[in-house]
């Protein structure tokens, strides 16, 4: 693996980095990048068996800075027991990276609680992982959470009035809607935390059109879409690690701000060097953003906010 021309990560020595999803693709390329330049990383992943292998990989790149922590974002039992150990241990953490995701399962699937499968782990399930580790985010002198889009964000739409699919489920629709629903969640944090004085950098990036196991082995790998996609390849697709370049960069980039969004430079956003994105004007939208947060809180049953 290797980064884009001219990057540096500076000494991460001290850090606390918790991404989720570091199991593969481009969750576990940041990962061990933040690994190689100092960071403990927690690998928050849903498998025991590939979070493992993900594990001896970063520790043979370098040991000691990573450990692995079961979480399942599909049951919200998981998430709470999750945030309860990271508490229990104390600390503070300095980035909380938001990736692990689903992608288009052909049929209606539902998480633990019964949410649509794509909005259930992709969306909700961050927000409440967001939410019970706020405060220990808020501990660090400089923090940053980062919420993984996509481009599939332009083509979203919130279907306010059917969230869960359960009138109809189309499998691209739905997934665009969870991505669109990170973007839009990144811009009302980011809107709060400078509102509130929380002192947390809100942040999003996308890894343009990457080849990992979510689009290879994923559920939809055998949609007209994603045949199309790998038929495309040659000419729109990145290797995994490069897609994993704007979470990284966003991760590190000093000159970061409130709700800045980072992917590929080359045409489209698919592939190429990361730098800033271009966020659709609907994932801006200040009202869809506190309509969207309240209908988190009511789903998961919990407050996004500092304090008790």
């Amino acid at each position: 693996m290797s980064l884009w021309p001219g990057a540096q990560i500076s000494d991460l020595s001290g850090q606390t980095i918790v991404v989720t999803g570091a199991n593969s693709g481009i969750g576990f390329y940041a990962a061990l990048e933040f690994a190689r330049a100092g960071a403990e990383v927690v690998l928050a992943c849903r498998s025991a068996e590939r979070g493992g292998k993900a594990l001896a990989e970063i520790e043979a790149a370098a040991p000691g800075r990573a450990r692995l922590e079961m979480l399942d974002l599909a049951d919200f039992a998981s998430v709470h027991d999750f945030a309860a150990r990271l508490k229990t241990r104390g600390g503070k953490i300095d980035i909380l990276l938001n990736n692990a995701g689903v992608m288009a399962p052909p049929m209606r699937q539902t998480t633990a609680q019964d949410f649509e499968l794509q909005l259930g782990v992709n969306f909700l399930g961050h927000f409440l992982l967001t939410a019970l580790l706020l405060e220990q985010v808020m501990n660090a002198p400089a923090p940053r959470i980062i919420q993984v889009s996509s481009v599939a964000h332009r083509q979203g739409r919130m279907a306010w009035e059917d969230l869960q699919s359960e009138r109809g489920y189309k499998a691209w629709n739905a997934y665009r809607q969870s991505k669109l629903a990170m973007l839009i969640f990144a811009q009302e944090l980011a809107r709060r935390s400078a509102k509130g004085g929380w002192g947390v950098l809100s942040l999003a990036a996308h890894p343009g059109i990457a080849a990992t196991e979510l689009v290879a082995n994923g559920p939809g790998r055998n949609s007209l879409i994603a045949r199309l996609q790998k038929l495309a390849a040659p000419f729109i697709q990145q290797p995994g690690d490069a897609g994993a370049w704007p979470l990284i960069l966003a991760g590190i980039d000093p000159g970061a701000v409130q709700g800045g969004y980072y992917g590929p430079q080359g045409w489209q956003e698919c592939r190429g060097r990361p730098g800033p994105g271009k966020i659709e004007p609907k994932a801006m939208d200040a009202e869809a953003g506190q309509r969207l947060w309240e209908s988190a809180e009511l789903l998961t049953g919990i407050c996004l906010k500092p304090g008790p």
